[in-house]
């Protein structure tokens, strides 16, 4: 549980919050301002990795969190449905270790019943929070009609379903959503969707991916492409819902990019495939660069020898085999993106799949690629600031007109 501090705020009451209170645009909030003895374990969630399919699994976020000890992680999206009839094998789908904290639990699903389910199945493995999709524009998702970002189409089906989940759970509930769906992308009926969905039940957090999806059929790779970045939709949410908190997702690639888009008063920021595809250079600079605090000084060999640990002591766990070698290396083929020797480790650790029967024992093999230069150098101390900070700076000059809501709303489907 984390709340954001309205300016000077009482200490002792810091963390009593039960609503977000928006910060003062053009200061970013300081990650120093929720440390004090009384405060929960957690920093609150300025920096999140969001939920990827095949991605965002244990394995990764085990590294993740070796990396960082303060971004926000989130499962994989998990279908309701899929609980409910895998409850004799749960631990498959829902375990996790508890260095992963803070971590979100991401469900699918249109089904009420289900939803309340999978959220009471949940509740014993200890998540942070629940999290509903309501922006996966995946064929295979949305294109049915059943879930994904399709329910941005029912935003009273979706209170109806984040107050089952609540009253099955005893942590926050909270939307990821996109900021609108085909021709329904007007900045009143994004809002519409907040106002109707916080009303019908206790959401007070919407993660917002600033484009719109596209159904007609393009793939999920063309709808993080084609529909143009709104930036200013989400700044509008923060100013027209100041009792609502609202994290912006959507081509944010790097932590200077972060940085600029909470200065701009953004109460939080996922990122997406910059967090897998550069772990090193990305996470590595969050705990300094976005939280203020100090760095844990870890090289990249000593990252490699924790998560090999980790690693070699889950190798077939599952049964079947799994996870086998590859499974385990696959979120370690990042870790050197860009870096001298890159491409040579690659093929080496790609060729050593074939003999090696440990992950210990295929990096000693793989790694001899690698300069000692780059294995044994820490992240650097702070992130490059580049011509992406104007991508904000104006945002607020091109805000649409404030929001109005009207009380009826609430009764339309």
């Amino acid at each position: 549980m984390w709340c954001l501090p309205s300016v000077r705020p009482n200490v002792s009451e810091m963390f009593k919050c039960s609503t977000f209170h928006r910060p003062i645009l053009k200061q970013r909030p300081s990650a120093a301002r929720f440390s004090t003895t009384s405060s929960p374990p957690y920093l609150p969630p300025l920096f999140s990795i969001a939920p990827m399919m095949e991605w965002t699994d244990n394995h990764y976020r085990t590294l993740a969190r070796i990396i960082t000890k303060h971004a926000w992680l989130y499962t994989e999206m998990i279908a309701a449905q899929t609980l409910v009839h895998q409850q004799t094998n749960l631990d498959r789908f829902l375990a996790f270790s508890p260095e992963q904290h803070p971590i979100v639990l991401q469900l699918g699903g249109s089904n009420v019943e289900s939803l309340a389910k999978a959220a009471k199945l949940s509740h014993p493995y200890g998540y942070d929070e629940i999290n509903l999709n309501c922006g996966c524009p995946s064929p295979k998702v949305a294109g049915h009609g059943c879930f994904g970002v399709s329910l941005m189409l029912n935003p009273k089906l979706v209170g109806e379903a984040m107050s089952a989940i609540a009253g099955n759970t005893n942590v926050p509930v909270t939307v990821k959503c996109r900021i609108g769906v085909d021709d329904h992308d007007s900045y009143d009926e994004l809002c519409d969707f907040v106002y109707k969905v916080s009303a019908l039940s206790p959401t007070r957090h919407f993660i917002v991916h600033s484009r719109k999806a596209l159904l007609g059929g393009i793939s999920p790779a063309d709808n993080r492409r084609i529909p143009p970045l709104k930036y200013e939709y989400y700044y509008a949410l923060v100013r027209d819902f100041p009792d609502l908190r609202f994290t912006i997702n959507g081509g944010i690639t790097s932590v200077s990019k972060v940085n600029a888009a909470l200065k701009e008063g953004a109460h939080g920021v996922m990122v997406g495939r910059a967090a897998y595809n550069n772990p090193w250079q990305t996470l590595g600079l969050v705990d300094t660069a976005v939280y203020g605090v100090p760095s844990s000084g870890l090289t990249r060999r000593q990252v490699l020898e924790q998560y090999q640990v980790y690693a070699d002591s889950v190798l077939g766990t599952q049964g079947n085999g799994r996870p086998n070698v590859r499974d385990l290396v696959k979120p370690l083929l990042n870790i050197f993106h860009s870096e001298n020797g890159n491409s040579l480790w690659k093929r080496r650790a790609d060729a050593a799949f074939r003999e090696c029967k440990t992950v210990g024992s295929l990096l000693e093999e793989s790694l001899k690629a690698i300069p000692d230069s780059v294995l044994d150098s820490p992240i650097s101390a702070s992130p490059e600031i580049g011509e992406e900070e104007d991508e904000f700076a104006q945002v607020h000059n091109v805000l649409p007109p404030p929001y109005e809501a009207v009380e009826q709303v609430i009764l339309c489907a």
